[in-house]
């Protein structure tokens, strides 16, 4: 009877168990995993070439040197470039005194000349209506010709004349070249102004120059070659940013946002962690590239995710294929502090 009754007791404190597990699953959310993407190490790259067209001088770097923004990279033969300026110069110079000289308007010498022209042309013309009076009045007497009157008539109406030029002469002395003279004379200097800028940014442009940090991934041209801005003389890998590009299924997203912290290792350094975040999602979804090895199926539609790697000794290469780590649980900040190489945290939420 004892017996029977200790067995009744442990069936119920099983059932009792067995009752409390399945509450406490139930109930509880269960942990989120971590997880584990495929992708491949990604940079940009740049093709650099020449604004202008002309003979190259030389070339200063080589393939796999790193070089930094704003390094003389290459140049080109600037003779041409260099004679443009100088014209172009020469040129602003001498327009540069036409519009000082409208400016500055008359001379004084010139207005003292146009007085003394008109005051010799009142002269003129008080002696030559004298003479006309004089001859008027000989006719008149029959002491002289007709025609010699009236060629003293003719003279002091000359005479006038010239006075009224000499005194409108004397006007525009005074009052200086006219307003549209002026401005026009000043956008001939404007545009002298801009070509002479044109001419030197071309100059500037006959040497090419790094525009940020980077590596010369390949030297396309060389010294004796015709430049153009449509042949690439260098191509540069910008390596920072540096990320890992990978794609997460649709089912999988929900696990992701932007700064989440992650793990990255490669086949080339075995058991090596490169500190890593989460930096970009897309917001569309595409089919799942061949080249991605996941478990699902490959025509299921997936999310490009960028992440954010570290690489302080410069290991990581353009297409290297790269293991993904994310777990929810790390809550490490995002950005590489103090191991270089890498983006800083600000772009943990850049897009592409």
């Amino acid at each position: 009877m004892a017996r029977a009754r200790r067995l009744i007791i442990a069936v119920i404190l099983l059932g009792a168990a067995a009752g409390g597990a399945v509450w406490y699953f139930n109930g509880k959310e269960a942990p989120v995993s971590a997880l584990t993407l495929y992708g491949n190490v990604d940079i940009r790259q740049v093709e650099l070439a020449f604004a202008v067209s002309e003979r190259i001088k030389t070339m200063d770097v080589n393939e796999g040197e790193r070089v930094s923004g704003g390094q003389l990279l290459a140049t080109l033969d600037d003779r041409r470039f260099t004679q443009r300026v100088a014209q172009a110069r020469a040129q602003l110079a001498a327009q540069q005194q036409v519009v000082a000289a409208l400016v500055a308007g008359s001379r004084p010498q010139e207005i003292r000349k146009a007085r003394a022209d008109v005051e010799a042309a009142k002269a003129d013309a008080g002696n030559a209506a004298r003479i006309a009076h004089r001859q008027a009045n000989l006719l008149k007497r029959g002491l002289t010709s007709a025609e010699q009157a009236e060629d003293a008539r003719s003279g002091a109406d000359a005479a006038a004349a010239r006075l009224r030029a000499a005194k409108a002469a004397l006007a525009l002395a005074l009052e200086g070249p006219r307003q549209e003279d002026i401005d026009s004379a000043k956008a001939q200097l404007r545009a002298l102004q801009a070509q002479l800028a044109l001419d030197q940014t071309d100059l500037a442009d006959s040497r090419l120059v790094a525009p940020v940090d980077a590596v010369v991934e390949n030297r396309i041209l060389e010294p004796g070659d015709m430049a153009s801005p449509q042949t690439p003389a260098y191509t540069l890998a910008l390596d920072d940013p540096l990320w890992v590009r990978a794609y997460v299924s649709e089912r999988h997203l929900g696990k992701l946002h932007p700064g989440m912290a992650a793990r990255v290792t490669t086949d080339s350094f075995p058991g090596k962690v490169y500190k890593a975040w989460v930096g970009y999602i897309s917001p569309t979804a595409e089919f799942t590239p061949k080249s991605v090895e996941t478990p699902d199926v490959r025509t299921n539609l997936v999310y490009q995710v960028r992440v954010y790697v570290c690489n302080p000794r410069n290991e990581l290469r353009q297409g290297m294929p790269a293991t993904v780590t994310l777990s929810p649980e790390d809550t490490s900040a995002p950005g590489c502090g103090g191991d270089g190489g890498a983006p800083s945290g600000s772009q943990a939420a850049s897009g592409p």
